[in-house]
């Protein structure tokens, strides 16, 4: 029987283990449609060494019954002000999906309080600014259509489509947050200043390899295009390199300290090997398995 992750942050933050002090944290944000147990794999990869933070939505599991909310710039002022008692260490921001928009979003708002974060992750998303390119909204769609959209892409769970009511109250929140994904509008000419990674199925449907290469406009710093075999929901497939890779980014980031956007990092340690893990040793930039990279830093 799985277990609740435990409310760690007001309504919007939840955590599934403890973590030993000192280490960088990881603030994860789930997919349209998701829920904060979308990222318990790389929790249970990653802890105890770091701790792992993710973002519950409204509309779903034990916030099943609040208002989904469906403007992008607002989930990342909810999730900035949940993140107060967490900026006391590094954190690096890992958003897939629907979620990478507003990990993007949480970054800037966090750099303008100087307090941005160690490192930005992105996956299975196009660039702020690329709409989804489809010919139809998929927010404005009946429950037919909608299923049969999220169908495409391996996105309909067979428990939830039996089950008549849970199937209308999912399909609302999935409208809400596609609602989110399709209203959303970049500040034109913004850009977050920590290291970014974007990472893409070579078979998603949604998200093209030039469509996340242009990332690279919206940081200061370019940057790391790895792309792993598979759809949008790629990353369970590939765990281990993907929490191999998350597992770096907190590495490094833990001996570097925040610093205002724009400002050269301060580093406060030396960088310490990753830990003992039974997953993947390639953690080093190029060499995570299942993944080509591209490096436009």
């Amino acid at each position: 029987m799985t277990s609740a992750p435990a409310v760690a942050g007001g309504r919007w933050i939840r955590s599934f283990h403890s973590a030993r002090p000192g280490g960088a944290r990881l603030v994860a944000l789930p997919h349209a449609g998701g829920s904060a147990s979308a990222f318990r794999f790389l929790s249970n990869a990653l802890a105890p060494e770091h701790q792992v933070l993710v973002v519950q939505y409204p509309g779903r599991q034990d916030r099943f019954h609040e208002p989904a909310v469906t403007d992008v710039h607002e989930l990342a002022e909810h999730v900035v002000e949940s993140l107060e008692p967490y900026l006391d260490e590094p954190l690096v921001l890992f958003g897939h999906s629907m979620g990478a928009s507003i990990a993007f979003e949480t970054a800037r708002r966090l750099e303008r309080r100087g307090a941005g974060p160690a490192a930005l992750i992105v996956s299975s998303r196009t660039a702020p600014g690329i709409g989804l390119g489809l010919p139809h909204t998929v927010h404005e769609l009946g429950d037919a259509e909608l299923l049969a959209e999220l169908a495409a892409f391996g996105a309909v769970d067979r428990r939830i489509a039996e089950d008549e009511d849970l199937l209308r109250h999912t399909l609302e929140v999935i409208r809400g947050d596609y609602r989110a994904v399709e209203t959303y509008r970049p500040v034109a000419g913004s850009r977050v200043h920590c290291p970014v990674s974007v990472l893409v199925g070579d078979r998603d449907p949604r998200v093209s390899r030039d469509q996340a290469s242009a990332w690279e406009a919206w940081s200061a710093r370019g940057v790391d295009l790895r792309v792993f075999e598979g759809g949008h929901f790629f990353l369970e497939e590939h765990a281990e390199a993907v929490a191999a890779l998350v597992r770096a980014a907190l590495v490094r980031a833990a001996a570097v300290r925040p610093v205002p956007a724009g400002t050269a990092p301060v580093r406060t340690a030396p960088v310490r090997p990753a830990p003992p893990h039974t997953g993947s040793p390639h953690a080093a930039r190029g060499r995570v398995p299942g993944a080509a990279v591209i490096s436009t830093r």
